[in-house]
């Protein structure tokens, strides 16, 4: 479940929005993504598993420089949410177009190495990386789009945040599984 831990920074700001000031809540955010990689450079973890984290530094340092600078800010406070899953979409896609696709990292984390340059955990990794990617843009667009047409549909925002994070996390967990299947099974149908 290392992708949830890579999260956390991302959904203590989606939580603590709308509740605390918004400098406290992005504020919240860096200080759990710094302390995340702080924590788990020393104990191994190399940089390919923390992409995520490293990406979190980078945009709520940036974020929470804007919130302090313009707590009011419309851009700050409403367009702030989408504009953490945009940013999210581009590491993402990012790293496929880089051939590092971020899960690539975590994953390795938890299987054994002599499998880490096999063509199938290579191809399930961009499969994954690629999902994340749609849902977070996904996720960016959608959020910008209802609070700028429908301001007050915050069930709606809550919703597709959600979603978006639950189904592709689903997906992460299902499929190696379903994909190593797959893989096991073509060559009976090929000799059939």
């Amino acid at each position: 479940m290392g992708h949830i831990r890579s999260f956390v920074p991302w959904i203590a700001v989606a939580v603590l929005t709308g509740t605390v000031d918004i400098r406290w809540a992005a504020l919240t955010g860096l200080l759990l993504a710094l302390a995340l990689v702080a924590i788990q450079r020393p104990s191994g973890r190399g940089w390919d598993a923390q992409v995520i984290e490293a990406s979190a530094v980078l945009f709520l340092a940036a974020y929470t420089a804007a919130a302090f600078a313009a707590p009011d800010s419309t851009a700050v406070t409403h367009y702030g949410p989408p504009l953490s899953s945009l940013w999210l979409a581009a590491t993402a896609w990012g790293s496929l177009a880089l051939g590092r696709p971020f899960t690539l990292g975590i994953a390795r984390a938890q299987t054994p190495e002599h499998l880490w340059n096999s063509p199938l955990f290579l191809q399930i990794n961009r499969v994954i990386t690629t999902v994340w990617a749609a849902a977070f843009t996904l996720s960016g667009l959608g959020g910008a789009l209802l609070r700028h047409y429908r301001p007050d549909a915050g069930d709606a925002r809550t919703l597709l945040t959600v979603a978006t994070f639950a189904l592709p996390l689903l997906f992460t967990i299902r499929y190696p599984t379903l994909a190593r299947a797959r893989h096991a099974a073509a060559p009976e149908v090929a000799a059939r």
